[in-house]
């Protein structure tokens, strides 16, 4: 008589036209060593924490000792790695948790990513390296409660230079890191010549006051907070020396939004990897809904939104190491990334039916931080009007 041996199904991944494989040996290595770290120090505590809106800040020095912090600039202390490498770490973050991964790239895409376009020599000594060690976290503070699209023409908060200082007043909302970071990025309008400007603001400096947004309903874990400038008074020296208008800040933007796509495609890869796993496990009438047509439906739709999403984000990160990556291919990819996101989680959530909003089957965390990413860096709408404007020639914006 003889025994069948049970058909080993296929693991659960998301990289279908193996992007990865794209990665040189050595960087290969490296976005290993993140999933590892992702899925072992991770995703057996992150629920609780999700829950209890609080932030792991034990993970901060592991973090650390996987030496991604600022991973694409040169110098300082950083790696000097490509893009394309530092997108695929993100996106390792992300299938596992995207409020890490916004954390991270608030730290070392925002706050870094600032000084090291608008800081000056100094200023980069002085923070980069710590920060690449991750011995001083940073935030970036940009919108405000009642300025979020409208940061190019519209901001509220000011600052008036005082000698060999500057005053800073006005308020902060939303900013990741900011209860918790030892520098803050305050971006303001100067009073006497109306252009926008960036301060590094030190924690514990009188006027400046953080305070943790609660109750929200995505990337529970960041700590996201009102920030309250009330005659803050920062140095000359703590003010970004090559930033003097707002297209030093869209730069950093610009640089950072191709960052935010990754962590989409990471989020939606999170969700259909599960939803795999489930499909493969779950028995109804008598066997594997994998084994149902509608089910595998499902499932490649979700395959082909994360595939073509990948394929977007490599070649515009490829684009960004070859310096001919413009703001409308970094709007394209996060307009269209982050849409296609929110369309993987729903299917995932639906493959799951009623178990798919019960936490510990993690989907619904996906589905709930998909709708923060789908927002910040730029909503679909921003997004499609810089890319509007950039095809057509004509400027939609009001």
């Amino acid at each position: 008589m003889s025994i069948t041996t049970p058909k080993a199904l296929p693991q659960a991944n998301g990289d279908f036209y193996a992007i990865g494989l794209t990665l040189s040996e050595e960087d290969r290595a490296l976005s290993s060593r993140v999933r590892d770290f992702m899925e072992i120090e991770v995703a057996p505590i992150i629920n609780r924490y999700w829950v209890r809106e609080e932030f792991p800040h034990q993970l901060i020095p592991e973090i650390a000792m996987l030496g991604i912090a600022g991973l694409s600039y040169q110098g300082y202390g950083c790696p000097g790695k490509s893009t394309v490498l530092d997108g695929v770490v993100v996106m390792e973050m992300g299938r596992v948790d995207c409020s890490i991964a916004t954390f991270f790239g608030v730290h070392s895409g925002l706050a870094m990513g600032s000084i090291y376009l608008c800081g000056s020599e100094e200023q980069k000594q002085q923070w980069l390296p710590t920060m690449a060690r991750m011995e001083k976290i940073g935030a970036f503070g940009l919108t405000e409660p009642e300025v979020g699209s409208g940061t190019a023409g519209g901001l509220t908060t000011t600052a008036r230079r005082e000698g060999d200082s500057w005053v800073l007043n006005g308020q902060k909302k939303w900013i990741g890191n900011a209860t918790f970071s030892d520098v803050t990025v305050i971006w303001a309008r100067d009073l006497a010549d109306n252009q926008v400007k960036g301060f590094l603001v030190e924690k514990d400096t009188p006027g400046f006051r953080p305070e943790k947004i609660k109750d929200k309903i995505a990337l529970r874990v960041v700590q996201n907070a009102l920030i309250t400038l009330n005659n803050c008074r920062v140095s000359e020296a703590n003010r970004l020396q090559n930033a003097n208008s707002f297209r030093d800040t869209a730069a950093v933007l610009r640089m950072t939004r191709a960052g935010v796509a990754w962590q989409a495609v990471g989020c939606a890869r999170g969700a259909f990897e599960l939803a795999l796993k489930y499909a493969q496990e779950r028995e109804q009438f008598g066997r594997p809904i994998g084994r149902f047509q509608l089910v595998q439906d499902l499932l490649v739709r979700m395959l082909g939104n994360i595939t073509a999403s990948q394929c977007m984000v490599l070649r515009l990160s490829q684009m960004q190491d070859a310096g001919i990556m413009r703001d409308e291919h970094a709007s394209l990819a996060k307009a269209f990334c982050t849409v296609k996101m929110r369309e993987t989680v729903g299917y995932a959530r639906e493959l799951l039916g009623g178990n798919g909003i019960l936490l510990e089957n993690q989907v619904g965390r996906f589905v709930a931080d998909a709708e923060a990413i789908y927002s910040y860096e730029g909503t679909r709408e921003m997004n499609t009007l810089i890319v509007g404007r950039a095809i057509t020639g004509f400027s939609a914006f009001v």
